[in-house]
This record gives C-alpha cells, sequence and structure tokens, in this order.
C-alpha cells in the first residue's frame, strides 16, 4: 500500500501494540466501573442521589481530559503524553486499592475519568497516524479490542469482588503498568512521526494547525450531535432499565446476561467488520445503520415485557452500537487535517462523554413525569430525527467533501 505523509515502515506503530494497549486498559477499566455503585452504596452506605454525582464528575473529567489530550497530541510528542498517562493511571488505582473509602473513592475516581478520557483520545489519535492499514479497519479492530476487554472484565469483576475489592483494585493497576510497558517499548515510532509532522511546516513558520474544510466541518458536527444524543438515550440501558425490569418481575441476574449478551454481539460483529469490511458501501451508510437500529431498539422496548423481548431489543441496539460507533471516528478521521486530527478525535470523545454525564439524568426527569414507554418514544424519535438531520447533510456536502487518507 502507498505510503502518505513521508511515512516510512519505522515511523509506524504495530496496530497490535495499540490491541495490546486497549486490551489492558479496557480490562482494567471494567474491574472498575461496574462495581461503583453497588459498592458505594452497599459497603459505602452512600445514596443514590450522591452516587449519580460521583458519576457525573467521573464523566466531566473525561470530558476535560479528552479535549486537553486531543489538543497536545496536535502540538507536542504524544509519546511522553501517553507514558504520564497510563503510568498516573495506574499509580491512582494503586491509591485506590489502599485508600477505598468516602470521600477519597470519589477523588480517585474523577482522577481516572480524567485520564481515561486522556489516555482514550491520545490512542484513538495514535491510531489516525496508521497508513498501513484502512481507518474503517483500524477503528474497527479498535472497537473490537476494547470490547473484549469488556466482556473479560466483567465477567472477572463478578467473582472477585466477593473476595476482595483491595485485589481487583491491585489487578487493575498491574493491567496499566502492562499498558504502560507495552507503550514504552512499541509506541516509540509515533515521535518519528511527530518530528516529520512537524518538519512539514513551511519555512520555519510557527506550526499551527490546518482549519477542517466548512464542507467536512458541518458534517462531523452533525456527527458529533448524533454520537451526543445516541449516548444520552443508550444510558438508560445501564441505568433505568434495570430499575424497569425489575419492576416487571424480571430478576436482577437476568438484567445483567443482558450485557453479557450485548459484549458478545459486539465482539462477534466486529470480527465480522474487520474481515468483510466492504459489508457497507461506505462508512456513511455503515453510521445510517447504526444510527436506525438505535431508535428501532426503543421502539421495541415500549413492547417488551418478559426477559426475551427485551433480549431482542439489546440485539437490536448492539447491532447499532457495533456498527455506528467505530465508524463515526473512522470518517471523522477520513475529514480531518493531518495536523488536527488530534483535536476532532477529542471532540469525538467529547460528544460521548456529555451524552453519557447527563444521560441517566435526562432519562430519569422524563420517567418521573410521563413513565417509561413515554421515554423510549421520546428516544426513539430523537433519534430518528438525527438520521433526519444527517441525511440531507450529507447528500449537501458530500461532493464538496475533503478527504484525507
Amino acid at each position: 500500500m502507498k505510503k502518505t505523509h513521508g511515512l516510512t515502515k519505522n515511523d509506524e506503530i504495530k496496530l497490535r501494540w495499540l490491541i495490546v494497549g486497549e486490551l489492558a486498559t479496557w480490562i482494567g477499566a471494567s474491574f472498575i466501573w461496574p462495581l461503583t455503585s453497588v459498592y458505594l452504596n452497599k459497603q459505602l452506605h452512600i445514596s443514590l442521589s450522591m452516587i449519580g454525582v460521583v458519576l457525573f464528575f467521573n464523566c466531566a473529567a473525561n470530558i476535560l481530559g479528552s479535549i486537553l489530550a486531543g489538543r497536545l497530541y496536535d502540538k507536542y510528542n504524544p509519546y511522553p503524553l501517553v507514558l504520564w498517562g497510563l503510568g498516573l493511571d495506574a499509580g491512582v488505582l494503586f491509591l485506590m486499592a489502599a485508600f477505598h473509602g468516602w470521600p477519597e473513592y470519589w477523588v480517585w475516581l474523577t482522577i481516572t475519568g480524567f485520564l481515561g478520557g486522556w489516555n482514550g483520545t491520545l490512542i484513538n489519535s495514535i491510531a489516525t497516524s496508521l497508513k498501513s492499514h484502512p481507518g474503517r479497519y483500524v477503528f474497527n479492530v479498535l472497537y473490537f479490542s476494547q470490547n473484549l476487554g469488556v466482556v473479560t472484565g466483567t465477567l472477572i469483576v463478578g467473582y472477585l469482588y466477593d473476595y476482595s475489592v483491595t485485589l481487583l483494585f491491585v489487578i487493575a493497576a498491574l493491567l496499566f503498568v502492562v499498558a504502560l510497558i507495552n507503550a514504552l517499548l512499541n509506541y516509540k515510532p509515533i515521535i518519528t512521526f511527530h518530528k516529520e509532522r512537524l518538519a512539514q511546516k513551511q519555512n520555519g513558520e510557527k506550526h499551527k494547525a490546518e482549519p477542517m474544510p466548512k464542507r467536512n466541518f458541518i458534517l462531523t458536527m452533525v456527527f458529533f450531535a448524533t454520537l451526543a444524543m445516541t449516548w444520552l438515550m443508550y444510558m438508560n440501558w445501564e441505568s433505568n432499565l434495570s430499575v424497569y425490569m425489575v419492576s416487571l418481575g424480571i430478576p436482577f441476574h437476568m438484567y445483567s446476561l443482558l450485557w453479557t449478551l450485548n459484549a458478545g454481539i459486539i465482539v462477534v460483529m466486529q470480527g465480522i467488520l474487520a474481515r468483510f469490511p466492504n459489508i457497507f458501501k461506505n462508512l456513511f451508510h455503515q453510521i445510517i445503520f447504526g444510527i436506525v437500529m438505535f431508535s428501532l431498539s426503543f421502539i421495541t422496548l415500549v413492547f417488551a415485557k418478559d426477559f426475551a423481548h427485551f433480549a431482542l431489543s439489546m440485539i437490536i441496539l448492539t447491532l447499532g452500537e457495533s456498527t455506528a460507533f467505530p465508524a463515526i471516528p473512522a470518517y471523522i478521521n477520513d475529514m480531518s487535517p493531518i495536523t488536527s486530527k488530534g483535536k476532532y478525535q477529542g471532540y469525538n470523545m467529547v460528544a460521548s462523554g456529555v451524552g453519557r454525564a447527563f444521560g441517566p439524568l435526562f432519562g430519569g426527569m422524563v420517567i418521573d413525569q410521563a413513565g417509561y414507554i413515554s421515554f423510549f418514544w421520546v428516544a426513539a424519535i430523537l433519534i430518528f430525527l438525527m438520521i433526519v438531520i444527517m441525511i440531507p447533510t450529507y447528500l449537501k456536502v458530500r461532493k464538496g467533501l475533503k478527504i484525507y487518507k
């Protein structure tokens, strides 16, 4: 494959090492987020409303970390940035293992939120430097790795939680140490890439980020709005749906089983998309398919009264998640100039973070005022409206889009 931007075989990180980093960090992170609400409520006796505040701080810090990391990636050498991020995350998790009472747990969780946004944005930004594989393939594989990590982490955490919370934090910290060592040894090519990127500046002028073309920017903003809206509704699967299912007489462990189903389907779907990357004509078609599935999943929830129907809704939802979520950052990568790829990958994380931060609150307000069925219709309609906005916008700007490969 023809190289661009002057890349040689020595200035590109191997995709497999990015995969190793994703697996280690996502398994480690999956030791923390599933147990947070249960641990704070059952062991530290923190109220559910206060837990909501703690999770909001975590998401807000994640957004801040994403913005900052994206900006710094475009201006500075990413190698020390990613090493500091992974190293500090490991250090904070060791501190959580030693001190996990209240309110220090809140402090540690906020810091890990910041570092999660920082590390996630840097990994996505570094992935944009890979030219030995198509962008669609790279982001599908990374998304596959993330969810394989989630599957592994959430399966293990359920068994270790009853044994020792401290052990969970120690293992999570050690996994970040593995990610740090992997980065230390295998991410050095990004230094050369950064030097070549700086060398492209003209006549010693100050290195400035090339602005995204107007048509690219318009479509990118629509994608960000769609991502935020989708996550706003999706987060209610992780929060309010458990209460709804239990109120229908479905045991809580069956609700947990839905997430095993979710993660398993994602792993399978990402394997299929990685093996057959041209199932969809282009990335925009893949995004539209995914968002349609998201909307349809909430419509099916209107009629769900037993586990089988909830499982069907989850399958439809997962088809949307596994197609739209990796396609959006891949398309944004294609539309981003080389000097501002980190910034827009950071904004991609921000859009997701905004939806995650406000999703449970928004859903809870609608449910309190109008009930679950009304919320399902609201979610389906608002997500579908994003499709109504995306398609005309794409048709209007597509001929003038500038693609950066």
